[in-house]
């Protein structure tokens, strides 16, 4: 909840300038020089290096080419644009710029007369690769950083009907990697805006006579609020024609406009613009469930869990050992969870309790510390002393790379529920079992049992939607910094 009141307490206004610097423009003034930088020198010198070391002719030339095309490549897919970095470095885009640096110094060789292509012109080529991609990374570190300090903000006024600018307030409000924070709202209508958010001027339900009359209202309380963004929700009574006509003025007088279509937690990949007929279409393609992406996560689940039973195999021993010895009882302790589909399946654990912890659950449900429909206990008697310590770096879940081996789960997915639990979701929370569950996910890098229910919910449900091999890696990288924490394990 920590996040949720730090991003809460953001949204308070606080007296401005009368007009706004741009922040975007402000942030950016040593991150464009520096990317560029590194891009010149991280392509040029290895280059050159390696050209004189083969003896290949004109080192300088070749070495000035792949100096200035690869900063001219990222000029024309936008590398050094505040929506690369903010979005999180855009190691994807790097690698597809990368591989067009390639092709275009192939081709320039051939122009050149230079026939051969020794294997050394392409490896000095790599280190280009990973300085872009590590330099994105630390800027986008840093701008997150900023923004959890209230700074590289962008201060915004949001226009739409009362219930819409509540919800967009509400939905902004629950993270901070965002660079936005509302300053007011201009209501169509008299509906009550419920957020606290400074109610700035109010809009009639009806399109005014007058065509620049909302753009003035609104033109006004930015300028009052030094606002240099403006939220458009259209709805019934903010047309599209006008929210067109409010366009054309704000754009006018140099103010940018955003129009929110009312999706959530929806990734930027899977939504595509287009247009026919002059109607601007949102084209949203469906979450990557079956065919050749199915077929690349069971088998890097597979693999990826075999390699890690083999490489941990003398920890496993270990830790059989030491909860054998630790208390009476079984070493693995089986339990029926549901898997894809509502399918139950047998997973296995380290034992961390004692051995009649089911009977004794009956009389502590009164205890119960999650506000959902988990059971969670930040000092639950029936967790034994080696079980405490497994919990607290979750080696109490290695077992259950033997599930991810026979298909029952995934190395990444939502947290797998148990029967009692299921039978009281509704229809958004069975959403969750549309995949296999995994040893990781969202949840357990997030905060685990920290996390609210709907915290809780909402993380697997953006999982669920928009799954990559990509963001699979990234959730495991994350995984060991978050079992060496310990922050929600109990």
């Amino acid at each position: 909840m920590r996040r949720f009141r730090i991003a809460m307490s953001r949204q308070a206004p606080v007296p401005l300038a009368p007009r706004p610097v741009h922040r975007e423009e402000t942030r950016a003034r040593w991150y464009v020089p520096l990317s560029v930088c590194v891009d010149l020198l991280g392509a040029a010198l290895p280059v050159a290096a390696t050209i004189v070391k083969v003896q290949e002719p004109h080192p300088l030339r070749l070495a000035a080419a792949a100096a200035l095309l690869w900063p001219l490549i990222g000029v024309m897919s936008k590398r050094y644009t505040p929506a690369a970095w903010g979005d999180g470095g855009g190691l994807r885009a790097v690698i597809r710029d990368w591989l067009v640096l390639v092709g275009a110094l192939a081709t320039l060789r051939v122009v050149c007369g230079l026939d051969s292509v020794p294997a050394e012109a392409f490896t000095a080529l790599i280190p280009a690769l990973v300085l872009t991609g590590v330099c994105q990374k630390a800027i986008h570190r840093h701008l997150l950083a900023a923004r959890r300090d209230a700074r590289a903000l962008r201060h915004v006024v949001v226009v739409g009907e009362s219930p819409t600018i509540d919800a967009v307030v509400e939905q902004l409000a629950q993270r901070t990697d965002h660079e936005y924070v509302i300053v007011g709202a201009c209501p169509v209508g008299d509906g009550e805006v419920s957020s606290g958010v400074p109610v700035c001027v109010r809009l009639p339900c009806e399109a005014p006579e007058a065509p620049d009359a909302d753009a003035a209202a609104v033109l006004s309380a930015a300028d009052e609020l030094a606002a240099d963004l403006v939220f458009v929700a259209p709805g019934r009574h903010m047309s599209g024609e006008r929210v067109r006509r409010l366009s054309w003025m704000l754009h006018d007088q140099g103010r940018s406009l955003m129009v929110l279509p009312g999706i959530v937690e929806v990734a930027r990949r899977r939504v595509r613009l287009t247009s026919a007929a002059g109607l601007t279409l949102l084209h949203i393609a469906p979450p990557p469930r079956g065919g050749v992406h199915a077929v690349v996560k069971s088998t890097v689940d597979r693999l990826g869990a075999l390699a890690l039973i083999a490489l941990l195999s003398p920890l496993l021993v270990v830790l059989a050992l030491a909860v054998r010895l630790g208390s009476p009882g079984p070493v693995l302790y089986r339990q029926t969870r549901v898997g894809r589909n509502t399918e139950p399946f047998p997973m296995w654990k380290f034992r961390t309790m004692v051995v009649d912890a089911d009977r004794l659950k009956v009389g502590l449900e009164a205890e119960n510390e999650n506000d959902g429909h988990m059971f969670k206990m930040r000092r639950d008697p029936r967790v034994t002393p080696v079980g405490r310590v497994l919990r607290r770096y979750s080696l109490d879940e290695l077992p259950q790379l033997f599930n991810i081996l026979f298909g029952h789960m995934s190395l990444v997915g939502p947290r797998p529920p148990l029967p009692e639990e299921v039978v009281k979701y509704n229809n958004v929370e069975m959403r969750r079992l549309s995949i296999k569950p995994g040893l990781t996910g969202l949840w357990q890098v997030s905060g685990r049992s920290d996390l609210s229910w709907r915290e809780t919910v909402a993380l697997d449900l953006r999982y669920v939607d928009n799954w990559s091999l990509s963001g699979d890696m990234n959730v495991m990288a994350r995984t060991l910094r978050a079992v060496l924490d310990g922050q929600g394990a109990y």
